[in-house]
């Protein structure tokens, strides 16, 4: 447990970012889910559409910090491959 006030304040901020983090990767999870789903049921607008979301929320989550941007530069390019297999 933290005992200065710069301890504490650091651990308040800690908690602030890491909820906000796990917003912003919850929701890409969720945007990911469900173009799994699409594709499964040969929904190929939808997977198009759901893709394009995705890759944008990708990208707002590197610009705010929530994750690295090889890492969603990795997430990218496998959904990618994904969706244009299915829909090719």
């Amino acid at each position: 447990m933290a005992n200065h006030a710069s301890a504490l304040k650091r651990q308040r901020q800690s908690e602030k970012r890491r909820l906000r983090n796990r917003g912003h990767k919850s929701v890409i999870n969720t945007t990911i889910k469900k173009i799994f789903s699409s594709l499964s049921e040969k929904e190929t607008d939808k997977a198009r559409e759901l893709y394009r979301e995705a890759v944008a929320r990708l990208d707002g989550a590197v610009s705010k910090g929530a994750l690295h941007r090889r890492t969603a530069s990795r997430k990218i390019s496998r959904l990618t491959k994904m969706v244009n297999a299915q829909l090719s």
